[in-house]
């Protein structure tokens, strides 16, 4: 599936408007999610590794643990749906249980929601404990990370309209990036490729080529990932909520600067 798509365009250079021509913008489309036949998730993302996406969205839902509740994840083969691929079905083992009210959106609001943030981190951490890992990663290796995950954009070379997520590893060697319209989604996505092929996230780093907010922290907090970097600014609820899960929080990763927000025993 494309992942980018040409329209025609006029530029303005100061001198007035360029001749019609065509220019690359990022795809976004609507993907829904269902489990057991019953639609729980509508995301809009850029088409590209949906499989990876509804693992990683329902492993960063509480909604399965391990590699082996999933039989299958394929898109719809009925009605429009099947014409769209736009709805993807997952098959859980009949021994799996899905507690619906899991999903997060039932339990911690977003900034623009109301909700304090205390409520929102305890909430998570019900179905979510802190990590406790002890670990040590040189600062000079995850500084250099986000030239190597932009290297592994491809598409926002051609678009400039992508968000990046990439998992390292604490010698900072790139296990898989992702890109998408959204950046939850990268997120999702990678976590969710590290899932599907039994990868232990437990001694990885997460990198996100925008801010650390709230729900991204909770993201790696649900798949163990005790250290993540981002190249933007974090929000003050993520700062809250990686200090009270024991996550390294790291911001304004850049060239040889960065920022550290909590967790610090970590990075040396």
């Amino acid at each position: 599936m494309a992942e980018s798509t040409n329209v025609d365009i006029q530029r303005w250079r100061g001198d007035g408007l360029q001749p019609t021509e065509a220019d690359a913008v990022a795809m976004e489309e609507p993907l829904e999610i269902r489990v057991r036949g019953r639609g729980i998730a509508v995301t809009m993302r850029t088409p590209g590794h949906d499989k990876e996406l509804v693992a990683g969205f329902l492993r960063t839902e509480g909604l399965i643990e391990r590699r082996s509740n999933v039989i299958e994840i394929a898109h719809c083969t009925e009605g429009e749906a099947a014409q769209l691929e736009n709805t993807m079905n997952v098959f859980l083992a009949p021994d799996v249980e899905i507690d619906y009210g899991k999903l997060t959106r039932h339990f911690f609001a977003s900034s623009s929601c109301g909700l304090c943030g205390k409520a929102s981190i305890e909430g998570v951490h019900q179905h979510f404990p802190p990590v406790e890992i002890n670990l040590k990663v040189d600062a000079s290796m995850v500084a250099a990370l986000p030239d190597k995950l932009r290297e592994a954009q491809p598409t926002f070379d051609v678009t400039g309209g992508l968000h990046g997520a990439g998992i390292f590893s604490t010698e900072g060697k790139l296990i898989v990036s992702r890109e998408d319209i959204g950046r939850h989604n990268a997120v999702d996505k990678v976590i969710g490729h590290a899932f599907l092929n039994e990868i232990d996230l437990a001694l990885c780093i997460l990198l996100v080529s925008g801010r650390a907010s709230f729900e991204i922290m909770q993201k790696a907090l649900a798949a163990r990932i005790p250290i993540v970097a981002a190249v933007s600014a974090p929000s003050s609820l993520a700062v809250e909520f990686a200090v009270k899960s024991g996550q390294t929080l790291a911001g304004f990763v850049r060239g040889k600067t960065m920022n550290i927000y909590a967790g610090g025993q970590r990075i040396r």
